[in-house]
């Protein structure tokens, strides 16, 4: 491939980047005892992004002859050139840097192909049986195992040469109790960069159902919050989705650019003295993080970039051409989902560094307030304004665990939160590397952190 490649860029007279891509995706879902899917899908092709007076042209295609793959060249340069001449802002040029050369693969153990789609069905058709066996209230469950093996080969006019093999497992599932008229539910999943034997190293298929039945069950009984600003305890889950969607995303380059409230506050203080918030392309703590990258789609290295160190704005995330406008090193976070689609400033594991605190003081030290499990639906802005739901609401009295609340949401101005953080816990778990951030085009991501205590919202509504 790499020949094939290179034999096209000596042709090119103008910056060019192209990058093949190889998907293998393979999905399986069990509702109610019965296979809802099973697919298996294997698609790839090349995508060619160019640089003419100042304005990008991009084309893909599926054919990969020499001669198809040079016209695919020539059409990224005839959008560039006629882009050009309408464009009034035009591209300053690229940040200078060492690009990716050589073979990058993530450390897998077990790879996903020493194990067949029939062993992957059984296993989601125990998992699912498992759950609705657990208890009579258990009216319906659902499990889901989904992989995404990617090879790609990426060759710039400026150096890169790489070739990089990824596997990202995901397994979720969703347990509904019905009680009468009362019905709840609960979700767990795990996603990570690895294989077979990475997936399930922290849990096995079969806790999972028995903790996902088991909160849904007791939900039923659960009463809901009352709202109201309090002192509260997030776990790492919900510190990655408040540090992927609230925080995250306001630092991303073109969104500063554009306006987002980060943007003039390098060098500013933004959080608390406890907070380092970082954004890592390596997996960084602890192994297989989700979204782990280790050369970007622009074919630049990855690593590890602080956005908040000690409470102060370090770094925005960039690409190349951001990176060249703020004169600083590129982050390696330009990402295409698939062949067809352009590079665009993305998060890879987003997470804050943990603390020297434990998390029982931590509970100890709270006259009222809550500890808080898992996210569930919910929103940011470019604001850093949020509200999420909350899974689990368990109430603090007097430094004791209460009861379980269910209903509950959090919001807020994500830097007030940050500012508000008092404690944070040795912990440290990834706990969102199933999900996808969906900024324009889907991207694998991860995000976590340590348990932090801070004030914020809690939302709920009164009993009847």
């Amino acid at each position: 491939m790499f020949d094939l490649l290179e034999r096209v860029l000596k042709k090119t007279d103008c910056f060019t980047e192209i990058r093949y891509h190889n998907r293998e995706l393979n999905s399986i879902s069990v509702r109610k005892g019965e296979l809802e899917e099973s697919s298996s899908s294997i698609y790839g092709g090349v995508g060619i992004r160019v640089l003419i007076k100042g304005s990008w042209g991009f084309s893909s295609t599926n054919r990969l002859t020499e001669n198809d793959i040079y016209k695919t060249f020539k059409e990224a340069k005839i959008a560039a050139e006629i882009s050009s001449k309408n464009k009034k802002v035009k591209v300053k040029g690229l940040s200078e840097t060492t690009m990716a050369v050589g073979e990058f693969e993530p450390e897998i153990n077990d790879s996903l192909k020493n194990h067949s789609l029939d062993e992957k069905l059984s296993l989601v058709l125990k998992t699912e049986k498992l759950m609705r066996a657990s208890s009579p209230l258990i009216q319906s469950a659902f499990c889901r195992y989904n992989e995404i093996i990617d090879e790609k080969y990426i060759v710039t006019s400026d150096g890169a040469r790489c070739h990089i093999l990824d596997m990202k497992p995901e397994f979720r599932l969703m347990a509904v109790a019905v009680r009468e008229v009362d019905m709840t539910s609960a979700f767990k999943a795990i996603g990570v960069t690895g294989g077979w034997e990475d997936i399930f190293g922290k849990k096995k298929p079969e806790e999972l159902a028995e903790s996902t039945a088991k909160i849904a069950i007791d939900l039923l009984d659960a009463k809901y919050p009352i709202g109201e600003r309090l002192t509260v305890i997030l776990d790492p889950s919900l510190v990655g989705i408040l540090s992927h969607e609230a925080i995250g995303h306001t630092v991303e380059a073109d969104f500063v650019l554009a306006g987002s409230i980060s943007q003039g506050k390098i060098g500013k203080k933004v959080a608390s003295e406890l907070i380092t918030l970082v954004d890592s392309g390596p997996s960084q703590i602890k192994k297989h993080a989700g979204g782990e990258l280790l050369v970007d789609d622009e074919g630049v290295p990855t690593k590890k970039t602080i956005i908040i160190k000690d409470g102060i704005l370090m770094s925005y995330l960039h690409n190349r051409e951001t990176s060249k406008i703020f004169d600083v090193e590129p982050t390696g976070n330009a990402r295409a989902f698939e062949y067809s689609d352009e590079p665009l400033i993305r998060m890879r594991n987003t997470y804050i560094e943990p603390g020297n605190h434990e998390l029982g003081d931590m509970i100890s030290e709270i006259k009222k307030g809550y500890l808080l499990k898992g996210p569930m639906s919910g929103q940011a802005d470019a604001n850093a304004e949020f509200m999420f739901g909350v899974q689990e609401a368990y109430e603090i009295n007097n430094g004791k665990l209460g009861r379980l609340l269910k209903g509950a949401t959090i919001s807020g101005q994500a830097f007030d939160v940050l500012n508000s953080v008092d404690s944070v816990s040795k912990d440290f778990e990834w706990d969102l590397g199933s999900g996808y951030c969906g900024k324009k085009q889907y991207a694998k991501v991860d995000a976590g952190g340590p348990y932090l205590r801070c004030k914020l919202i809690i939302g709920g509504k009164q009993e009847r």
